[in-house]
């Protein structure tokens, strides 16, 4: 690929973005507007109404109501924050920190001098805990709705027309919702496996494996993606042991190569065991525990799996059922997802779409950046989002985060490029406290120096990527990076230096 000779900070950007996705879809829906109003005259009692209180749409309706729209939001659950903060991303951060803590007590305290006479797992507390962090965010999220004058509707909506949104409450009403502008914002659901039936108690979703009542003795995983190996550290940790059934060839497709097999090499450490490429035939729940068939991905011997409880981890679906998008004529594909422009607005005049039920990662930032975008759209305004810079955080530990383009991706793309990298191992405060594995890597344009990716894997990776978002969101160059000044001791020297290693050399290594 010819690259333009240009200075390292005004590089010419040498990767399409997720926006084309939508673009693509912009000559056919042409002739939707930013503010499609609804031939309704009875339509204008709201500007804008969302369908879906999670974080794409209760943000979007916060966004709306701060620019002056009157916004109503619907939320079938009761409770709003969505899958995310009800039974998603939320409690599963309470429960990795929590377990997280418990096995640092078991493991690693008394290396720091902290002796215990003994420790012990109190599961009912531990989900107390999550539960009422998660309480205590739902009521808050209610509180910014009143602060910012958002109407709250509890139910179930569904389209009557493309400006009305008939609701049943879960008081057992019904209300009809009138807006001259309607965003889908439903988000997912668990994708299911033939032949599976998840019950919640044997064979649970991410749901069920929030609330287990006890430690499962042994407890299979299918499917090795984020959610996946992340329940099976939290169950882990508290003594379960975990076997991890994937499909592929590699756990988290998504994630660099050489990242990645350092990243199971980890788990694997934790005692956590992996069977990959095999696929699971099926599932026998009769007796007391669960037993699962497997045979090779490619065909081969059948084996029997037994365990306490196993965890259907295979992905997430868009989440449409019971909206009658048939009724109003809004078209989807074939993954049913629906179809937008880039400003979010479907085939049908006034009705938008954002987060998990459009094409796009499946992240609730990335959905709230969805929000705010389709919002600023509605209102007149320019609205923004840049698919190619949405973070992906696994939050094991270590933990795995990302921004930008693979080592795998640069090469597919024929694109000269530089790798530094730097371990944790010589990085002075990873030392001090003794949480020293994982490594930082960062892939840089050849010619400009530009930054195309930075994937690190380290206690709090999380944390640390967002100052290579916002440099590959400026445009920097892995020697902007290399020579800004760094706290020291910090975990965060550790990217510094591998911008040094990318451009020229690192000077603890």
């Amino acid at each position: 690929m010819a690259m333009a000779s240009i200075s390292r900070r005004k590089a010419t950007t040498v990767f399409s973005s997720w926006r084309h996705l939508y673009s693509n879809n912009s000559s056919k829906y042409s002739w939707i507007v930013s503010r499609g109003y609804s031939v309704s005259s009875g339509s204008d009692e709201n500007d804008v109404v969302v369908i879906g209180g999670g974080p794409g749409g209760y943000v979007a309706a916060i966004k709306a109501a701060q620019l002056g729209l009157k916004t109503t939001c619907i939320e079938k659950r009761g409770a709003l924050g969505g899958t995310c903060l009800n039974v998603g991303c939320i409690p599963s951060k309470a429960l990795l920190h929590s377990s997280h803590m418990y096995h640092e007590a078991k493991h690693s305290f008394a290396s720091h001098g902290v002796k215990l006479s003994s420790v012990e797992v109190d599961l009912p507390a531990m989900m107390a805990q999550k539960d009422k962090a998660v309480g205590n965010l739902t009521k808050g999220i209610e509180g910014l709705f009143k602060k910012n004058k958002v109407n709250y509707v509890k139910g179930y909506g569904k389209f009557l027309s493309p400006s009305e949104v008939s609701v049943e409450t879960v008081e057992g009403g019904n209300t009809v919702v009138k807006g001259k502008n309607i965003i889908i914002a439903t988000g997912s659901d668990v994708k299911s496996l033939p032949g599976i039936t998840i019950d919640e108690k044997r064979i649970v979703s991410s749901t069920g494996a929030l609330a287990l009542s006890e430690v499962p003795k042994k407890l299979i995983v299918i499917g090795a993606g984020y959610i996946g190996l992340e329940m099976g550290s939290v169950w882990g940790r508290l003594g379960s042991e975990v076997t991890v059934v994937e499909f592929a060839a590699d756990i988290v497709p998504t994630m660099d190569g050489e990242v990645r097999k350092q990243f199971q090499r980890s788990l694997e450490k934790q005692k956590m065991k992996f069977m990959l490429k095999t696929k699971v035939v099926s599932v026998d729940t009769e007796g007391n525990g669960v037993k699962l068939t497997v045979e090779p991905a490619a065909g081969g011997d059948q084996t029997t799996l037994e365990a306490d409880v196993v965890l259907v981890s295979a992905g997430r679906v868009p989440f449409t059922a019971g909206l009658e998008l048939d009724k109003i004529g809004v078209e989807t594909d074939k993954a049913g997802r629906i179809l937008v422009n880039h400003r979010f607005g479907t085939n049908v005049s006034g009705v938008y779409a954002i987060g998990d039920v459009i094409p796009g990662p499946m992240l609730a930032h990335k959905a709230e950046e969805d929000g705010v975008a389709c919002v600023e759209y509605i209102a007149g305004k320019e609205g923004h989002v840049d698919y190619d810079l949405v973070p992906g955080v696994v939050y094991t530990h270590p933990e795995v985060a990302s921004v930008g383009k693979t080592e795998e991706q640069v090469k597919a793309l024929g694109v000269d490029y530089r790798v530094g990298k730097f371990p944790f191992l010589a990085n002075s405060r990873a030392k001090a406290i003794d949480d020293a594995e994982g490594v930082v890597k960062v892939l840089a344009e050849k010619e400009t120096d530009k930054i195309l990716g930075v994937h690190i894997m380290a206690p709090n990776a999380g944390e640390l990527i967002h100052e290579a978002v916002l440099a590959l969101n400026y445009g920097a160059s892995s020697e902007d990076i290399a020579r800004t000044c760094h706290a020291h001791p910090t975990m965060s020297e550790a990217l510094k230096e591998a911008a040094m290693a990318t451009y020229d050399k690192p000077i603890h290594i």
